[in-house]
């Protein structure tokens, strides 16, 4: 399984927009992709997924304001974060998945502001 690093996190204010990014060290054509979040002292949660098909789906937190998409000729996947909110606030990690195996990505801090 190939070595995933985001990048793209930071500080914005409410209602701002980041755009975060998983590059993979190799190909991800054949890989379901996902992208998670931890806040401080609260469970991890899945927030979209990108099939390798190019299916998605999301969380219903942020239905409406983010987008993942994949650029599989880059290796990257994305996820514009529009009208981000306090709650939005988290370590955001890349998920890649092929035949069951799984890796994983070290984090981006996203800080939403009021």
């Amino acid at each position: 399984q190939v070595q995933v690093v985001e990048s793209g996190g930071g500080l914005v204010q409410a209602g701002g927009s980041l755009r975060l990014s998983c590059a993979a060290s190799g190909s991800i054509f054949s890989s379901n992709m996902y992208w998670y979040r931890q806040a401080l002292g609260k469970q991890r949660e899945l927030v979209a997924s990108i099939s390798s098909g190019g299916i998605t789906h999301y969380a219903d937190s942020v239905k409406g304001r983010f987008t993942i998409s994949r650029d599989n000729a880059k290796n990257t996947v994305y996820l514009q974060m529009n009208s981000l909110k306090p709650e939005d606030t988290a370590v955001y990690h890349c998920k890649s998945e092929r035949w069951g195996n799984s890796r994983w990505g070290q984090g981006t801090q996203v800080t939403v502001s009021s």
